[in-house]
């Protein structure tokens, strides 16, 4: 079993920068591909960025496409999503999971439990 720890997150402005950070427990890690989704206030968690086990494919919402950029170290165990530009539509609980290949939450068996970004205007 694959446990996920998410971090960075935190208090910024509009149009600053933040690096979430996702560590996993297992090298297994690798087998898998890897997603961050969102959740807002009152709003179902959505799909933010995917990207593949051997890091050559992602995917990225529309919301967050060319402001984003998620990216993974396999031999470190980690996967990372650098968020520029930020807005405060991106105020969300991010989180981290872990599973097979799609953009929905269906796909991944394994969850962090989160990290909250705040996005001031």
């Amino acid at each position: 079993q694959v446990q996920l720890v998410e971090s960075g997150g935190g208090l910024v402005q509009a149009g600053g920068s933040l690096r979430l950070s996702c560590a996993a427990s297992e090298r297994t890690f690798g087998n898998y591909a890897i997603a961050w989704f969102r959740q807002a206030p009152g709003k179902k968690r959505e799909f933010v960025a995917r990207i593949g086990w051997s890091a050559g494919t992602t995917t990225y919402s529309d919301s967050v496409k060319d402001r984003f950029t998620i990216s993974r170290d396999n031999a470190k165990n980690t996967v990372n999503l650098q968020m520029n530009s930020v807005k405060p539509d991106d105020t969300a609980v991010y989180y981290c999971a872990a599973g097979s290949w799609g953009i929905s939450e269906t796909s991944y068996y394994y969850w962090g439990p989160g990290t909250q970004v705040t996005v001031s205007s």
